[in-house]
Protein backbone atom coordinates (compact mmCIF):
# COMPACT_ATOMS: atom_id res chain seq x y z
CA UNK A 1 0.00 0.00 0.00
CA UNK A 2 1.61 3.80 -0.99
CA UNK A 3 1.59 5.82 2.14
CA UNK A 4 1.42 9.71 0.61
CA UNK A 5 4.06 12.17 2.05
CA UNK A 6 2.51 15.13 2.65
CA UNK A 7 3.59 18.84 3.72
CA UNK A 8 2.22 19.38 6.72
CA UNK A 9 1.24 22.91 8.42
CA UNK A 10 4.02 24.88 9.91
CA UNK A 11 1.63 27.80 11.12
CA UNK A 12 -1.06 30.09 9.97
CA UNK A 13 1.47 32.52 7.81
CA UNK A 14 3.29 29.81 6.22
CA UNK A 15 1.12 28.54 3.01
CA UNK A 16 3.89 27.10 1.03
CA UNK A 17 7.55 26.55 0.98
CA UNK A 18 10.55 25.34 -1.61
CA UNK A 19 11.74 21.28 -1.29
CA UNK A 20 15.26 22.30 -1.05
CA UNK A 21 16.95 18.81 -0.72
CA UNK A 22 15.85 15.61 -0.34
CA UNK A 23 17.57 13.86 2.16
CA UNK A 24 17.14 10.32 0.51
CA UNK A 25 17.94 8.67 -3.14
CA UNK A 26 14.69 7.79 -4.97
CA UNK A 27 13.34 4.36 -5.02
CA UNK A 28 15.57 3.84 -1.60
CA UNK A 29 13.95 2.25 1.54
CA UNK A 30 13.68 4.62 4.32
CA UNK A 31 13.03 3.68 7.91
CA UNK A 32 10.20 5.35 10.24
CA UNK A 33 11.55 8.83 11.25
CA UNK A 34 14.04 8.91 9.14
CA UNK A 35 14.68 12.59 7.60
CA UNK A 36 13.75 12.19 3.85
CA UNK A 37 13.28 15.71 2.94
CA UNK A 38 14.34 19.77 3.32
CA UNK A 39 11.43 22.02 3.27
CA UNK A 40 12.35 25.84 2.64
CA UNK A 41 9.96 28.27 3.90
CA UNK A 42 9.83 32.24 4.91
CA UNK A 43 10.66 31.93 8.26
CA UNK A 44 12.33 28.89 9.10
CA UNK A 45 13.80 25.26 7.36
CA UNK A 46 11.80 22.51 8.32
CA UNK A 47 13.11 18.87 7.96
CA UNK A 48 10.11 15.81 7.09
CA UNK A 49 10.44 13.36 8.59
CA UNK A 50 9.14 9.47 7.09
CA UNK A 51 5.88 8.41 9.16
CA UNK A 52 6.06 4.89 7.71
CA UNK A 53 9.02 2.84 6.47
CA UNK A 54 8.87 1.62 3.07
CA UNK A 55 10.30 2.43 -0.27
CA UNK A 56 9.97 5.79 -1.09
CA UNK A 57 9.11 7.46 -5.24
CA UNK A 58 9.60 11.19 -5.39
CA UNK A 59 6.20 13.00 -6.78
CA UNK A 60 8.40 16.42 -6.95
CA UNK A 61 11.95 17.28 -7.64
CA UNK A 62 14.68 19.09 -5.72
CA UNK A 63 13.91 22.97 -6.22
CA UNK A 64 9.89 22.74 -6.59
CA UNK A 65 7.93 25.31 -4.68
CA UNK A 66 5.33 23.10 -2.85
CA UNK A 67 1.85 23.99 -1.02
CA UNK A 68 1.03 23.33 2.50
CA UNK A 69 -1.21 19.88 2.22
CA UNK A 70 0.61 18.77 -0.81
CA UNK A 71 1.76 15.17 -1.64
CA UNK A 72 5.48 15.34 -2.91
CA UNK A 73 6.18 11.46 -2.57
CA UNK A 74 4.93 7.97 -2.07
CA UNK A 75 6.00 5.52 0.41
CA UNK A 76 5.49 1.90 -0.24
CA UNK A 77 5.02 -0.01 3.31
CA UNK A 78 4.44 -3.12 1.66
CA UNK A 79 7.52 -3.80 -0.07
CA UNK A 80 10.36 -5.71 1.26
CA UNK A 81 12.80 -3.71 3.33
CA UNK A 82 16.18 -4.93 1.37
CA UNK A 83 19.10 -7.11 2.67
CA UNK A 84 21.17 -3.98 2.68
CA UNK A 85 19.17 -2.26 5.34
CA UNK A 86 18.18 -5.08 7.39
CA UNK A 87 19.53 -5.03 10.77
CA UNK A 88 21.48 -8.65 11.96
CA UNK A 89 18.67 -9.67 14.13
CA UNK A 90 16.35 -9.24 10.92
CA UNK A 91 18.61 -10.98 8.59
CA UNK A 92 18.74 -13.96 10.86
CA UNK A 93 15.37 -14.52 10.71
CA UNK A 94 14.85 -14.22 7.37
CA UNK A 95 17.72 -15.84 6.04
CA UNK A 96 20.01 -17.42 8.79
CA UNK A 97 22.73 -19.17 7.58
CA UNK A 98 23.89 -16.79 4.40
CA UNK A 99 23.65 -13.41 6.33
CA UNK A 100 25.13 -14.64 9.56
CA UNK A 101 28.77 -13.71 8.52
CA UNK A 102 28.18 -10.28 7.90
CA UNK A 103 26.21 -8.69 10.49
CA UNK A 104 28.28 -5.97 11.58
CA UNK A 105 29.35 -4.48 8.44
CA UNK A 106 24.90 -4.57 7.13
CA UNK A 107 23.73 -2.47 10.48
CA UNK A 108 23.07 0.73 8.24
CA UNK A 109 22.06 1.18 5.22
CA UNK A 110 24.11 1.22 2.41
CA UNK A 111 24.54 2.07 -1.10
CA UNK A 112 23.47 -0.48 -3.82
CA UNK A 113 27.17 -0.59 -4.95
CA UNK A 114 28.46 -0.78 -2.00
CA UNK A 115 26.28 -3.82 -0.85
CA UNK A 116 28.05 -5.33 -4.55
CA UNK A 117 31.27 -4.96 -3.63
CA UNK A 118 30.58 -6.68 -0.07
CA UNK A 119 28.27 -9.70 -1.13
CA UNK A 120 30.22 -10.55 -4.45
CA UNK A 121 32.74 -12.93 -2.94
CA UNK A 122 29.98 -15.38 -2.15
CA UNK A 123 30.27 -17.83 -4.83
CA UNK A 124 27.08 -19.03 -5.64
CA UNK A 125 24.74 -15.77 -6.21
CA UNK A 126 27.86 -14.12 -8.40
CA UNK A 127 24.73 -14.02 -11.52
CA UNK A 128 22.69 -12.01 -8.44
CA UNK A 129 25.24 -9.29 -7.99
CA UNK A 130 25.25 -8.51 -11.79
CA UNK A 131 21.95 -7.78 -11.72
CA UNK A 132 21.18 -4.63 -9.48
CA UNK A 133 23.93 -3.03 -11.25
CA UNK A 134 21.45 -1.08 -13.84
CA UNK A 135 19.55 0.23 -10.65
CA UNK A 136 22.24 2.34 -9.40
CA UNK A 137 20.84 5.09 -11.51
CA UNK A 138 18.18 5.58 -9.21
CA UNK A 139 20.18 6.12 -6.68
CA UNK A 140 21.37 9.56 -8.39
CA UNK A 141 18.98 12.94 -7.61
CA UNK A 142 16.95 14.19 -11.14
CA UNK A 143 19.25 16.91 -11.08
CA UNK A 144 22.50 14.48 -11.36
CA UNK A 145 20.81 12.25 -13.94
CA UNK A 146 19.71 15.43 -15.70
CA UNK A 147 23.29 16.65 -15.37
CA UNK A 148 24.76 13.28 -16.63
CA UNK A 149 22.31 13.37 -19.42
CA UNK A 150 23.52 16.56 -20.77
CA UNK A 151 27.18 16.30 -20.06
CA UNK A 152 27.33 12.63 -21.14
CA UNK A 153 29.71 11.73 -18.25
CA UNK A 154 29.97 7.79 -16.96
CA UNK A 155 29.21 8.22 -13.17
CA UNK A 156 31.54 5.38 -12.51
CA UNK A 157 34.41 7.22 -13.21
CA UNK A 158 33.30 10.12 -10.46
CA UNK A 159 33.78 10.66 -6.56
CA UNK A 160 30.96 11.80 -5.08
CA UNK A 161 30.72 14.43 -1.98
CA UNK A 162 27.72 14.40 -1.16
CA UNK A 163 26.17 12.44 2.13
CA UNK A 164 27.30 8.75 1.83
CA UNK A 165 29.73 9.94 -1.19
CA UNK A 166 26.43 10.24 -3.25
CA UNK A 167 26.83 12.52 -6.58
CA UNK A 168 25.84 15.76 -6.94
CA UNK A 169 25.20 17.94 -9.67
CA UNK A 170 28.31 20.12 -8.93
CA UNK A 171 30.49 16.69 -8.82
CA UNK A 172 29.43 16.67 -12.31
CA UNK A 173 29.09 19.64 -13.74
CA UNK A 174 33.29 20.57 -12.00
CA UNK A 175 34.17 17.06 -14.21
CA UNK A 176 32.89 18.70 -17.28
CA UNK A 177 34.58 22.06 -16.74
CA UNK A 178 37.78 19.76 -16.28
CA UNK A 179 36.76 17.62 -19.42
CA UNK A 180 38.84 18.59 -22.77
CA UNK A 181 36.56 20.69 -25.20
CA UNK A 182 36.25 17.84 -27.32
CA UNK A 183 33.22 15.75 -27.73
CA UNK A 184 32.53 12.80 -25.05
CA UNK A 185 32.98 9.59 -26.66
CA UNK A 186 29.77 8.05 -26.38
CA UNK A 187 26.80 10.88 -26.09
CA UNK A 188 24.40 11.08 -29.36
CA UNK A 189 24.56 14.11 -31.51
CA UNK A 190 21.98 15.61 -29.82
CA UNK A 191 23.85 16.22 -25.79
CA UNK A 192 26.68 18.04 -27.75
CA UNK A 193 25.49 21.01 -28.70
CA UNK A 194 22.96 20.97 -25.53
CA UNK A 195 25.94 20.65 -23.56
CA UNK A 196 27.23 24.19 -25.01
CA UNK A 197 23.78 25.84 -24.01
CA UNK A 198 24.31 25.78 -19.92
CA UNK A 199 28.67 26.58 -20.33
CA UNK A 200 27.45 30.10 -20.84
CA UNK A 201 25.25 30.36 -17.36
CA UNK A 202 28.48 29.31 -15.35
CA UNK A 203 30.78 31.08 -17.19
CA UNK A 204 29.35 34.48 -18.17
CA UNK A 205 28.90 37.84 -16.54
CA UNK A 206 26.26 36.88 -13.99
CA UNK A 207 24.25 34.57 -12.88
CA UNK A 208 20.42 34.12 -12.39
CA UNK A 209 18.78 32.13 -9.58
CA UNK A 210 15.71 32.61 -7.66
CA UNK A 211 15.55 34.16 -4.20
CA UNK A 212 14.76 31.94 -1.63
CA UNK A 213 11.48 31.94 0.56
CA UNK A 214 13.46 33.47 3.84
CA UNK A 215 15.42 36.13 1.80
CA UNK A 216 11.77 37.40 -0.04
CA UNK A 217 10.18 37.32 3.46
CA UNK A 218 13.37 39.39 5.11
CA UNK A 219 13.00 41.89 1.53
CA UNK A 220 9.16 42.05 2.34
CA UNK A 221 9.19 43.21 5.96
CA UNK A 222 12.37 45.41 5.44
CA UNK A 223 9.95 47.51 2.44
CA UNK A 224 6.98 47.37 4.78
CA UNK A 225 9.04 48.43 7.62
CA UNK A 226 10.34 51.80 5.11
CA UNK A 227 6.73 52.10 3.93
CA UNK A 228 4.83 51.96 6.69
CA UNK A 229 6.82 53.24 9.57
CA UNK A 230 8.28 57.21 10.14
CA UNK A 231 12.07 55.51 11.16
CA UNK A 232 14.43 57.60 12.18
CA UNK A 233 17.92 56.82 14.22
CA UNK A 234 19.52 58.79 16.79
CA UNK A 235 23.56 58.32 17.62
CA UNK A 236 25.73 58.06 21.09
CA UNK A 237 28.88 56.55 21.39
CA UNK A 238 30.25 54.15 24.61
CA UNK A 239 32.94 53.92 26.41
CA UNK A 240 33.43 49.95 27.15
CA UNK A 241 36.13 50.06 29.67
CA UNK A 242 34.22 48.95 32.65
CA UNK A 243 32.69 46.46 30.72
CA UNK A 244 35.84 44.75 29.44
CA UNK A 245 37.57 45.04 32.79
CA UNK A 246 34.60 43.59 34.50
CA UNK A 247 34.49 40.57 31.96
CA UNK A 248 38.30 39.94 32.44
CA UNK A 249 38.37 40.11 36.10
CA UNK A 250 35.28 37.51 36.36
CA UNK A 251 35.25 35.32 33.07
CA UNK A 252 36.94 31.86 34.55
CA UNK A 253 35.25 31.67 37.44
CA UNK A 254 31.71 32.48 35.04
CA UNK A 255 32.59 29.98 32.60
CA UNK A 256 33.75 27.42 35.17
CA UNK A 257 30.18 27.84 36.82
CA UNK A 258 27.73 28.42 33.88
CA UNK A 259 29.93 26.70 30.96
CA UNK A 260 29.37 29.68 28.45
CA UNK A 261 31.58 33.23 28.14
CA UNK A 262 30.00 36.33 29.55
CA UNK A 263 29.91 38.17 26.40
CA UNK A 264 29.22 41.99 25.55
CA UNK A 265 25.34 40.84 24.69
CA UNK A 266 23.95 40.04 27.50
CA UNK A 267 25.29 43.64 29.11
CA UNK A 268 23.13 45.41 26.30
CA UNK A 269 20.55 43.36 26.75
CA UNK A 270 20.11 44.04 30.65
CA UNK A 271 20.75 47.76 29.12
CA UNK A 272 17.78 48.06 27.13
CA UNK A 273 15.59 46.24 29.73
CA UNK A 274 17.45 49.18 31.76
CA UNK A 275 16.43 51.72 29.01
CA UNK A 276 12.72 50.36 28.77
CA UNK A 277 12.09 50.59 31.96
CA UNK A 278 12.99 54.16 32.52
CA UNK A 279 10.82 55.23 28.82
CA UNK A 280 8.25 52.85 28.55
CA UNK A 281 6.85 55.04 25.95
CA UNK A 282 9.68 53.18 23.70
CA UNK A 283 8.06 49.78 24.54
CA UNK A 284 4.98 50.61 22.24
CA UNK A 285 3.70 49.49 18.83
CA UNK A 286 0.97 50.37 16.72
CA UNK A 287 -1.89 48.45 15.85
CA UNK A 288 -4.30 50.00 13.99
CA UNK A 289 -5.78 53.42 15.25
CA UNK A 290 -4.52 51.55 19.00
CA UNK A 291 -1.12 52.44 20.44
CA UNK A 292 -0.83 49.13 22.51
CA UNK A 293 2.12 49.10 25.33
CA UNK A 294 3.83 46.29 26.38
CA UNK A 295 4.09 45.08 30.18
CA UNK A 296 7.16 42.75 29.24
CA UNK A 297 10.46 42.66 27.82
CA UNK A 298 11.16 39.83 25.33
CA UNK A 299 14.15 40.94 23.36
CA UNK A 300 14.68 39.88 19.96
CA UNK A 301 18.62 39.37 19.14
CA UNK A 302 19.88 39.25 15.67
CA UNK A 303 21.48 35.92 14.33
CA UNK A 304 22.96 35.74 10.94
CA UNK A 305 22.72 32.00 9.18
CA UNK A 306 23.82 31.59 5.43
CA UNK A 307 20.32 31.68 4.67
CA UNK A 308 19.68 34.56 6.31
CA UNK A 309 18.83 37.19 9.50
CA UNK A 310 16.36 35.63 11.86
CA UNK A 311 15.22 37.19 15.06
CA UNK A 312 14.92 34.69 18.32
CA UNK A 313 13.75 36.19 21.31
CA UNK A 314 14.82 35.87 24.59
CA UNK A 315 11.79 35.87 27.12
CA UNK A 316 11.01 38.09 30.44
CA UNK A 317 14.90 39.57 30.24
CA UNK A 318 14.11 41.29 32.89
CA UNK A 319 14.18 37.86 35.32
CA UNK A 320 16.97 36.61 33.75
CA UNK A 321 20.26 36.55 34.47
CA UNK A 322 23.61 37.27 32.43
CA UNK A 323 24.26 33.71 32.33
CA UNK A 324 20.64 32.39 31.46
CA UNK A 325 20.63 35.29 28.77
CA UNK A 326 24.30 34.04 27.65
CA UNK A 327 22.84 30.62 27.66
CA UNK A 328 20.19 31.82 25.77
CA UNK A 329 21.53 33.02 23.15
CA UNK A 330 23.91 30.51 22.51
CA UNK A 331 21.36 27.53 22.03
CA UNK A 332 19.39 30.05 19.70
CA UNK A 333 22.51 30.13 17.92
CA UNK A 334 22.78 27.19 17.60
CA UNK A 335 19.62 26.19 16.47
CA UNK A 336 19.29 29.27 13.96
CA UNK A 337 22.46 27.64 12.09
CA UNK A 338 21.64 23.77 11.94
CA UNK A 339 17.93 25.33 11.44
CA UNK A 340 16.14 23.64 13.85
CA UNK A 341 14.94 27.34 15.25
CA UNK A 342 10.86 27.17 15.04
CA UNK A 343 8.36 29.90 14.86
CA UNK A 344 7.63 29.98 18.41
CA UNK A 345 11.17 31.37 19.22
CA UNK A 346 10.80 34.02 17.21
CA UNK A 347 7.71 35.45 18.12
CA UNK A 348 6.18 38.41 20.16
CA UNK A 349 9.16 40.22 20.83
CA UNK A 350 8.79 43.60 21.64
CA UNK A 351 12.78 44.90 20.58
CA UNK A 352 15.43 44.05 19.07
CA UNK A 353 19.18 44.35 19.04
CA UNK A 354 21.42 43.73 16.12
CA UNK A 355 25.27 43.73 16.37
CA UNK A 356 27.06 44.59 13.45
CA UNK A 357 30.28 44.71 15.30
CA UNK A 358 31.07 41.39 14.71
CA UNK A 359 30.94 41.83 10.31
CA UNK A 360 33.27 45.13 11.23
CA UNK A 361 30.00 47.46 10.76
CA UNK A 362 31.46 50.92 12.47
CA UNK A 363 28.08 52.91 12.01
CA UNK A 364 24.48 51.92 10.65
CA UNK A 365 21.18 53.29 10.76
CA UNK A 366 19.49 49.62 11.62
CA UNK A 367 15.56 49.15 10.22
CA UNK A 368 12.80 48.15 12.66
CA UNK A 369 11.13 44.89 13.12
CA UNK A 370 7.63 45.52 12.86
CA UNK A 371 5.16 45.86 14.77
CA UNK A 372 8.19 46.70 17.00
CA UNK A 373 8.88 50.35 17.44
CA UNK A 374 12.40 50.62 18.29
CA UNK A 375 15.86 48.86 17.25
CA UNK A 376 19.28 49.19 18.51
CA UNK A 377 22.14 48.72 16.78
CA UNK A 378 25.73 48.03 17.86
CA UNK A 379 28.97 48.49 15.95
CA UNK A 380 32.84 47.17 16.46
CA UNK A 381 34.65 48.44 19.42
CA UNK A 382 37.80 50.50 18.76
CA UNK A 383 40.70 52.47 20.40
CA UNK A 384 39.99 55.57 20.29
CA UNK A 385 41.67 59.20 21.66
CA UNK A 386 38.54 60.58 24.21
CA UNK A 387 39.14 63.48 26.47
CA UNK A 388 38.54 62.29 30.55
CA UNK A 389 39.36 64.81 33.27
CA UNK A 390 40.82 66.83 30.63
CA UNK A 391 43.00 64.95 29.41
CA UNK A 392 42.97 62.61 26.12
CA UNK A 393 43.22 59.09 26.69
CA UNK A 394 42.72 55.69 24.49
CA UNK A 395 39.45 53.86 25.49
CA UNK A 396 37.88 51.26 23.44
CA UNK A 397 34.58 53.27 22.16
CA UNK A 398 31.79 51.35 20.42
CA UNK A 399 28.95 53.46 17.80
CA UNK A 400 25.30 53.00 19.10
CA UNK A 401 22.54 53.45 16.81
CA UNK A 402 18.36 53.53 17.66
CA UNK A 403 16.43 53.57 15.26
CA UNK A 404 12.95 54.09 16.06
CA UNK A 405 9.15 54.87 14.85
CA UNK A 406 8.36 58.62 14.97
CA UNK A 407 5.03 58.09 14.66
CA UNK A 408 4.82 57.15 18.01
CA UNK A 409 8.28 58.01 20.02
CA UNK A 410 9.19 61.39 20.38
CA UNK A 411 13.08 62.67 20.00
CA UNK A 412 13.43 63.22 23.49
CA UNK A 413 11.91 59.67 24.16
CA UNK A 414 14.80 58.36 21.80
CA UNK A 415 17.64 60.09 23.21
CA UNK A 416 16.86 59.24 26.53
CA UNK A 417 16.94 55.87 26.02
CA UNK A 418 19.77 55.40 24.55
CA UNK A 419 21.29 57.90 27.17
CA UNK A 420 20.23 55.18 29.76
CA UNK A 421 21.59 52.45 27.47
CA UNK A 422 25.22 54.45 27.48
CA UNK A 423 25.01 54.84 31.50
CA UNK A 424 24.44 51.39 32.53
CA UNK A 425 27.19 50.15 30.01
CA UNK A 426 29.72 52.82 31.33
CA UNK A 427 28.85 52.13 34.56
CA UNK A 428 27.15 48.17 34.85
CA UNK A 429 26.66 48.58 38.78
CA UNK A 430 23.62 50.68 37.48
CA UNK A 431 22.20 47.37 36.42
CA UNK A 432 22.28 45.30 39.55
CA UNK A 433 21.19 49.21 41.18
CA UNK A 434 18.40 49.87 39.20
CA UNK A 435 19.58 53.19 38.36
Amino acid sequence: MSIEVKIPALGESISSGVLSSWKVAEGSYVEIDQPIYELETDKITQEGLAEVAGVISFLSKEGDEVEIGATIAQIDDSADKPEANATPAEKEEGNPAPEAEEPPEQEKPVETEVSQEKEAPAPAPAPQDEEPEPASAPTHSPAVRKALAETGIDPSTLSGTGKDGRLTKADVLNAAKEQPSSPTPKPTPAPAPASAGPAPKGEGRSTRRALSPIRRKIAARLVEAQQTAAILSTFNEVDLSAVMELRKRHQDSFVKQNGVKLGFMSFFVKAVVHGLQAVPGLNVRIEGNDLVENHYFDIGVAVGTEKGLVVPVLRDCEKLSFAEIEQGIVAYAEKARSGAITLEDMQGGCFTITNGGIYGSMLSTPIINPPQSGILGMHAIQERAVVINEEVVARPMMYIALSYDHRVVDGKQAVTFLVKIKEAIEEPARLALGI
